[in-house]
């Protein structure tokens, strides 16, 4: 037959409505013809492997002896290096060997296969309809599960969790990571970790990740990595709502640059989930770091037209950023994962940032015994939302008080509230720290001292030692589980609550 014969096509659906009993007897839908088909054609030019093995896997076949087949010729390509070499010969000793292939004929069914065969040219379309097909029961499965689950097979999940879990079966098929987790074949995650390794060879600099706009970190992380836990964490007042925003615009600003360069709109966002702050609060933050207004003088409306220009003009250039912020507070566990995947699906998704993890809630439904159990919830569940959506999240922590009590007030790991389960889930653990802030409160008091010329002597060595860490704040990478720990130096700009790299222009 010619190479340009159309794709066997599926039969027609049956027409949507109809009585229970034609509603009953409806058969899955699939393409046997399409299966077969395309088996033939791999079998007689392996070249028709390489046009659908990109998303076609043994799964999506409705026939268990074709999926077998296809499967038992994938691995034999593979092993070649997908050099082929595959055929009806090559494969002959797989075949025999096989009591599935036995059981469905055979060496005759094999030849069926090759009679099936229309040509390799529209194999792509063969692969395309049998993936639509496994699309298509894949939808009646979840539609059914939603069904049954609404009429109370699933006591145990009250409506938003049907409603979550309904979601995150979606997710799953619309980004075609199928139903179940199970084994993944070593060579299959070894091809995953070469790839990674050759993006890195490939890149040109530091940054294999995702940016975070600081310089020393990225050189030291190599960026903000897929699949990540990162804690940030630190006393009120040192900036790490600040330095969390910072890292999220910078990630935005690439994905913008990224996308503009190629001349598309961005393929993927970043998203804030602002428990303390309003989204106006975190805006107007924004707005005073690229305008280089204070917040305090915005709060007054202490604005001049020249600032208010330059206010429309920044303004008109963030609103372009991909960046996505929710200030529901209190916002359950759950509630955030639905939220991500609708997010991820809709726009793409590069970067979750929480501020901060004390003040959300486990998921719906949970109750745990204790603050520490339930902490340990939210971290578990924050990195399972990193590694379902293969992204790297960040979330804001608070410290305990103990810090104030010691001498040097660094934060240590101990130092975390309901350290242990944060510390365990936690990728990498980051403190901020500003010695400035803890300097400027011992500022000598002439009252203090019994002389005029001591309390002078006091000061100007509260004064040098106060220019020695004016503008500055330590990132303190005290874990690490991929790389070094140590510490990046910053530049702090109260006046803007802004965070940069430290160097000499700043110094």
């Amino acid at each position: 037959m010619s190479d340009q014969s159309p794709a066997p096509q599926p039969s027609p659906a049956a027409e949507p409505g109809g009585s229970l009993h034609e509603m009953l007897q409806r058969v899955p839908p699939a393409n046997l013809p399409a299966e077969q088909a395309l088996l033939g054609a791999i079998l007689t030019n392996n070249k028709a492997y390489e046009s659908v093995s990109d998303f076609l896997h043994p799964s999506h076949f409705a026939d268990a002896v074709n999926a077998h087949i296809y499967e038992m010729i994938t691995q034999r390509i593979e092993r070649n290096g997908g050099k082929g070499g595959v055929d009806i010969i090559t494969m002959r000793g797989d075949f025999e060997a096989s009591p599935i292939l036995a059981a469905a004929g055979g060496a005759d069914y094999v030849a069926k296969l090759l009679n099936a065969m229309v040509g390799i040219v529209n194999a792509r379309d063969y692969g395309k309809v049998i993936h639509d097909c496994w699309v298509r029961r894949q939808l009646i499965g979840i539609g059914t599960d939603i069904v049954n689950n609404a009429h109370g097979a699933r006591p145990d999940l009250d409506g938003p969790e049907q409603i979550s879990a309904s979601e995150e079966a979606l997710f799953n098929l619309a980004t075609d990571k199928g139903q179940e987790g199970g084994f993944l074949v070593f060579s299959q995650a070894l091809k995953k970790a070469l790839d990674i390794a050759d993006q890195a060879y490939q890149h040109t600099g530091d940054i294999v990740g995702l940016t975070s706009g600081l310089r020393d970190f990225d050189k030291k992380t190599g960026g903000l990595h897929p699949s990540d836990l990162l804690i940030l964490a630190g006393r009120p007042a040192m900036g790490k709502t600040a330095l969390a925003t910072k890292i999220a615009f910078s990630a935005a600003q690439s994905l913008l640059r990224e996308a503009e360069e190629k001349g598309e709109p961005p393929r993927g966002s970043v998203a804030i989930f602002s428990l303390e702050m309003s989204s106006e609060q975190l805006a107007a933050r924004i707005l005073s770091e690229q305008a280089e207004v204070s917040g305090e003088r915005i709060r007054r409306g202490d604005v001049g037209p020249k600032e208010f220009d330059r206010f429309v003009r920044v303004a008109t250039e963030l609103q372009r950023l991909p960046l996505h912020i929710d200030d529901t507070p209190a916002i359950s566990l759950s509630a955030m994962r639905t939220r991500c995947r609708r997010l991820a699906r809709t726009h793409g998704l590069n970067l979750v940032v929480v501020d901060y993890l004390q003040l959300m809630r486990p998921a719906i439904g949970t109750r745990p015994d204790s603050r520490v159990l339930e902490i340990s919830m939210i971290t578990q569940g924050l990195k399972a939302i990193a590694k379902e959506l293969e992204v790297p999240v960040i979330a804001l922590s608070q410290l305990s008080r103990q810090v104030e009590s010691r001498d040097d007030k660094r934060p240590m790991l101990s130092d975390l509230r309901e350290s242990g389960s944060i510390e365990q889930d936690a990728d990498a653990v980051m403190f901020v720290y500003r010695d400035e802030y803890y300097l400027q409160q011992r500022k000598p008091k002439e009252a203090s001292f019994p002389s005029p010329d001591k309390y002078q002597i006091a000061l100007e060595e509260w004064q040098r030692k106060m220019s020695l860490v004016h503008n500055k704040a330590e990132l303190i990478l005290e874990k690490q589980r991929h790389g070094p720990t140590g510490t990046v130096h910053l530049y702090f700009e109260g006046e803007f609550t802004r965070f940069g790299d430290l160097d000499t222009f700043h110094e």
